[in-house]
């Protein structure tokens, strides 16, 4: 009798420790499974590792490799898969406009300068680098830097007021309008915190017609450059004042010169 009651009794506890060991595990949620992730295509594609000034000769050093989705790598971008050696083949080359670290690298912004120097491999194609005097009055008090753009102002005495006897006068008219200044004095780039140097020479991005002017100008008078805005520049897009070269000859006459100029 005795054993009996103790199978019976063990059986007994073997059955609610299962009961047990089943109803803890009823309390705990299925387990889930994470859903796989969707891998996106992607690109290595050649990019800035810094901050890259207009007018630097390339090295190696500038450039990287990184990471891009292939959905939004332009056609324009340089690609691992296709060029696997361009940091070692665009080295040299002289930068158009500035790249921000991490920006892809584009050669329509680069030029190769090899042969000629680096102001003649930054202006575009058919513009014209052209310098005039300036000084803290004519010049907005050094308050004009690179890539900014001003309008040209022509200062000269009225010959029309002293025919008729009125007295020396002088007269101002706006010659040039939405003017590249290229760099003032050698600072074709200025650095983030320098501070402003006031120069002698600005050197001013021009058409063949507006350099024209600008020279004719620079014998009849004093010329002063009036900073615009920067909500009305276009950066590197903006387009050379399309009636330059009609308005050239229209100076020639205008100034009192003898000689004529033919647009291009």
């Amino acid at each position: 009798m005795k054993a009996a009651r103790v199978v019976v009794l063990a059986i007994a506890l073997g059955a609610g420790g299962v009961a047990a060991l089943l109803a803890g595990r009823s309390d705990k949620p299925p387990a889930v499974k994470p859903e796989p992730v969707a891998q996106l295509p992607t690109v290595d594609i050649l990019v800035a590792k810094s901050d890259i000034p207009m007018g630097m000769a390339l090295s190696p050093g500038d450039l990287q490799w990184q990471t891009w989705p292939a959905s939004t790598a332009s056609g324009n971008f340089i690609r691992k898969n296709e060029r696997p050696n361009a940091i070692d083949n665009l080295a040299g080359q002289v930068v158009r406009a500035p790249f921000v670290a991490g920006e892809p690298i584009r050669e329509v912004k680069l030029v190769n300068a090899k042969g000629s120097g680096f102001m003649a491999a930054i202006l575009p194609s058919g513009m014209r680098a052209v310098s005039t005097q300036i000084s803290p009055e004519t010049g907005a008090g050094g308050f004009i830097l690179p890539n900014d753009r001003v309008d040209v102002i022509l200062t000269r005495r009225d010959r029309d007021a002293d025919k008729t006897g009125g007295g020396e006068q002088q007269t101002s008219e706006t010659i040039l309008s939405n003017i590249r200044v290229l760099a003032i004095d050698q600072n074709i780039e200025e650095k983030g915190g320098q501070k402003v140097v006031v120069g002698k020479t600005a050197t001013l991005e021009l058409s063949s017609g507006q350099a024209e002017t600008l020279a004719l100008g620079q014998h009849m008078g004093s010329l002063s450059l009036a900073l615009r805005s920067i909500t009305d520049a276009s950066g590197d897009t903006a387009k050379p004042d399309e009636n330059a070269k009609a308005r050239s000859s229209v100076n020639v006459v205008r100034f009192g010169i003898s000689t004529t100029t033919t647009p291009r």
